[in-house]
């Protein structure tokens, strides 16, 4: 079998004398869409903040692409391939969209069709309008746009996507449902955590719960689709 592109092995994680992370195991191959599902406080946030070098683990190790990352700083493991769509958008104010998108092209997964600033204005036409318009001036939903703009201008051997579709309205939230699934027919490598699980299972491969930071459940789409009392057990759906 192809070595995976991200493993997580035995995790653990505490904040102070509060652990959070209990031996939690996470496996994405190339090309997979992973769901990542937990109620509020069961530790997605810590997993994905570990993965990303922003958490140190108390045990456990993160390998990608078969190179241990545990203990690399934060921008290191960036330069490495793995982009983040950070809850709460986090744009800069004072930056155009335009500044956003070329301050942060890099090509970094080795493609010879690279995402660029004008091929995400095309992938999203409400930036492209506001090329000139600075961070502050963007509505919630251009600034999601220009988070994930922003992440795949990296070209990124792995994009995690921290509820991307929180707090957008409706038809908003279809734009980036639709951008999800573009991006998976591309074969781009997703870690996505969202609380609309039953689009997620549309576009997702495999998914793990986790619960009290544990993995309480792993499985495929079509295994959670078929199982609602995982739903409501699990998600409080």
């Amino acid at each position: 079998m192809a070595e995976p592109l991200l493993q997580v092995s035995g995790a653990r994680a505490a904040y102070g004398a509060s652990q959070v992370l209990f031996g939690v195991d996470l496996e994405i191959g190339a090309g997979q869409v992973v769901g990542l599902l937990g109620r509020n406080g069961m530790g997605k946030t810590t997993l994905i903040r570990s993965i990303l070098g922003l958490k140190a683990l108390a045990g456990g190790d993160v390998r990608f692409r078969g190179a241990l990352i545990s203990g690399q700083s934060a921008d290191r493991i960036g330069r490495l391939g793995i982009g983040i769509v950070p809850e709460g958008r986090q744009v800069f104010p004072n930056l155009s969209v335009e500044e956003h998108l070329t301050a942060f092209s890099a090509v970094r997964n080795g493609t010879a069709d690279p995402w660029t600033p004008a091929k995400v204005f095309e992938f999203f036409p409400r930036l492209a309008e506001r090329r000139n318009n600075l961070g502050s001036q963007l509505s919630g939903g251009e600034q999601q746009m220009l988070a994930i703009g922003r992440a795949l201008v990296t070209n990124p051997r792995l994009l995690i996507l921290d509820e991307a579709t929180e707090g957008l309205a409706p038809l908003i939230r279809e734009e980036i449902w639709r951008c999800l699934r573009l991006l998976r027919e591309a074969g781009q490598t997703l870690l996505v955590v969202d609380k609309y699980v039953s689009r997620l299972v549309e576009i997702a491969d495999h998914h793990v719960i986790l619960e009290k930071g544990q993995v309480a459940w792993r499985g495929t789409s079509a295994e959670l689709a078929a199982d609602r009392s995982l739903w409501h057990r699990y998600l409080g759906v």
